[in-house]
């Protein structure tokens, strides 16, 4: 039976950050410190290592004066900006004045890029008249990206975690998606990479479909492969 509504997640679902390489060259050309290409390799290692990469791999171990600002650092932009930059600093970096530049940039249009089906699939599914909202664990808005990409006219909600104070995979932020389109969670889908958070939507009556958060040059179909699921 086709679904009325799709929800998706946004890092790694329908757009993926810039390597850390490019993350941090990015902000270390903006800020015109020179750097060789093998110091940017080591560090860039070292931000992936500690997790300080937003929409990256999960930190190996937190300290424990970090370890709550961690478990709960989608639940508002305060508590986001102070995990991160403090898993920043724990890097060691020999560039501590670019803290903030990092943790700025990562909240960029340029710094993610949608993945090569993404635009097809929403396109797709608003064109069938399928409701679509994006339900992501976050402490910031990502709305200006899915402008800067001309994706925002297939959204019709965006519901963030640090906006109502809740994560995934609490059921409750996917209820606030449904409400949101006026659906029940039975005529919804959802589609997520992270099979613990996004698993939730679940509980609200809606089929759960995952792909790999890879890069986007790793990806080129996933969404694609779903479309007969999802209209």
């Amino acid at each position: 039976m086709p679904v009325k509504g799709c929800m998706f997640d946004f890092s790694g679902t329908l757009f993926h950050l810039e390597s850390a390489e490019e993350w941090l060259t990015a902000v270390l050309a903006e800020a015109r410190v020179s750097a060789a290409a093998d110091e940017v390799r080591h560090w860039a290692g070292r931000l992936r290592e500690v997790g300080a990469v937003p929409g990256g791999p999960a930190p190996r171990s937190v300290d424990p004066e970090l370890e709550r600002l961690w478990r709960e650092r989608d639940l508002d932009a305060d508590r986001h900006r102070q995990a991160y930059t403090g898993l920043l600093r724990a890097t060691g970096l020999p560039w501590p004045e670019l803290t903030d530049a990092l943790y700025a940039r990562h909240m960029t249009a340029p710094a993610w890029q949608p993945y090569p089906d993404t635009a097809e699939v929403l396109a797709t599914l608003h064109g069938a008249g399928v409701d679509i909202a994006v339900v992501s664990n976050i402490g910031w808005d990502l709305r200006p990206v899915f402008r800067a990409h001309r994706l925002d006219r297939y959204v019709d909600a965006f519901v963030l975690s640090y906006e109502h104070g809740v994560q995934k995979p609490d059921p409750e932020l996917f209820r606030t998606a449904l409400d949101l389109l006026d659906l029940h969670g039975a005529d919804t889908a959802m589609v997520g990479d992270d099979r613990v958070a996004d698993a939730g939507a679940a509980a609200v009556g809606a089929a759960v479909h995952f792909v790999d958060a890879v890069p986007v040059t790793a990806r080129p179909d996933a969404l694609r492969r779903l479309l007969p699921v999802l209209r």
